[in-house]
């Protein structure tokens, strides 16, 4: 069930309003927005096992994801219950590890086992040992590098005692399959979600206005700017780029950064803003990262959910910045390579990762080089912009389905051809108009948003409805899947 689908819409007004009328009810409240959730997640599992080949059939297959849920939201539980009981310290690295090795063993059999394996064909087969590779016919569950990051932070938290472990169980499973950040984030901590969940759910006309003007946001993004983007330039360029010339290929990699932006901001914005009609708040995910001015800035500003939760888990625990220079560069280029293959079983992603990992550290070099000297050595705008220019030449190693594909694509850029009969022209006024867009100041867009809370509700409903209207007739016949709905 794609949030940019009908059936999202008639699922969302449905769940709401029988949440609302069971608000004074908490079993009965939580019990339902769990269930719904899971019909969510059930449905969206079925529609991905439609489309690909599975050993089961698409509802024990859907069933089967489901369970992956269930079965790891009600460890969790027991195992943070245990910790907040637990003195001895091996028994609780001990309740730590096997909730850490449920999911890192889920990931590594539906999201990485293949990958390893071809991995090392590979590499044996580049020693002149050839072997036959076993590869398992698994569709990746919806969601799974989401809900497990969610998961682990609920498991380390309680180890760490930061958090007290979650009093009641259907709270617990509401937290990790609460639909709206469900399948693609934003990740949420359990901080920030389990003490909402405790209380009775309070929203007033003005939170709920401005979560359908996120809905409606986020869709714009998601319909007008990344679909037509996706569907008339980008997949086309980077699943054959040897037919295209030099400048085409380099709009479709601008056009690329510009698609992704949107079409997750997007996502989030509807996450966001469908967790606010049911009085929820969710964590911001995106603050206009391509006005970057450096790599450390992009990753503040892009998919902040996932960077603080590496930051965190990940970077610090490894020592941070606390070890000297080089112990630094280090765990920033491991985190780096680590959230790269987060995103996929691709080698691919890995060097994604690891140009950010380089640059990462050459930022921080920079920084302790020019350690008491004014800090701004670039003029702002030049900053951005070359932040911009390396941020979309990782973007291709990203998108493009191989390493040959990425190559391929730069081999095209430096052959230098103008040609520009492929570039339609509402491809580049999308584009132009979304990078004004992005570069315009928030305040502007924070006024907008008000004046629309302000608003009478009938004006509210028709201008939603024109909205509504609009997005249909700039939609293609199928919705388009998010992009960050395959991690």
């Amino acid at each position: 069930m794609l949030f940019n689908s009908a059936l999202y819409g008639f699922f969302l007004v449905g769940t709401f309003l029988v949440f609302w009328a069971l608000r004074a009810r908490r079993l009965w409240r939580s019990l339902f927005l769990v269930l719904a959730s899971y019909a969510f997640y059930f449905f969206g599992t079925y529609d991905t096992a439609l489309e690909q080949e599975t050993p089961l059939g698409p509802i024990a297959w859907s069933v089967l994801c489901l369970g992956i849920i269930f079965v790891g939201s009600t460890l969790d539980y027991a195992i943070g219950r245990a910790l907040g009981r637990t003195e001895n310290p091996r028994a609780r690295k001990a309740l730590l590890l096997v909730s850490i090795f449920y999911y890192i063993g889920v990931l590594a059999l539906f999201k990485y086992f293949n990958f390893a394996v071809d991995s090392f064909v590979a590499l044996f087969g580049a020693m002149g040992v050839h072997l036959q590779p076993v590869h398992l016919r698994l569709v990746l569950p919806f969601g799974i590098s989401f809900f497990t990051f969610e998961t682990m932070s609920y498991t380390i938290d309680v180890y760490r005692r930061e958090i007290e472990p979650a009093k009641k169980y259907l709270d617990y499973l509401l937290f990790v399959c609460f639909f709206p950040h469900l399948v693609a984030g934003p990740i949420v901590r359990p901080h920030q979600m389990l003490p909402q969940l405790e209380r009775v759910p309070v929203v007033d006309a003005a939170q709920q206005a401005r979560g359908l003007y996120r809905i409606a946001m986020g869709l714009t993004k998601k319909v007008a700017i990344g679909d037509v983007l996706a569907v008339n330039l980008v997949g086309r360029v980077f699943d054959n780029p040897e037919r295209y010339s030099s400048i085409e290929v380099l709009v479709a990699i601008y056009a690329y950064a510009v698609q992704i932006y949107a079409d997750f901001s997007g996502y989030s914005d509807v996450a966001i803003g469908s967790a606010a009609l049911f009085g929820y708040e969710l964590p911001e995910n995106f603050n206009a990262p391509y006005a970057a001015k450096s790599l450390q800035d992009f990753w503040h500003r892009w998919h902040i959910s996932l960077s603080t939760w590496l930051r965190d888990y990940l970077y610090i625990p490894l020592g941070g910045s606390k070890d000297g220079p080089i112990r630094t560069y280090r765990n920033l280029m491991i985190t780096m390579l680590l959230g790269g293959l987060w995103h996929g079983a691709s080698w691919n992603f890995v060097i994604w990762g690891g140009l950010h990992g380089i640059a990462l550290a050459a930022t921080r070099m920079w920084q302790r080089a020019r350690e008491g000297r004014p800090s701004v050595f670039f003029p702002r705008p030049l900053a951005v912009f070359l932040t911009f220019q390396y941020v979309c030449f990782a973007w291709i190693f990203f998108r493009a389905p191989s390493f040959a594909h990425a190559k391929l694509m730069l081999a095209r850029i430096a052959q230098g051809a103008f040609g520009t009969d492929n570039l339609a022209p509402k491809v580049i006024v999308v584009l132009v108009v979304a990078m004004v867009l992005h570069y315009v100041p928030r305040r502007i867009s924070d006024t907008l948003r008000d004046r629309f809370v302000l608003t009478p509700a009938w004006v509210q409903g028709i201008m939603l409805a024109v909205a509504a209207y609009g997005l249909h007739i700039a939609a293609g016949s199928k919705a388009e899947p998010f992009v960050y709905g395959q991690f």
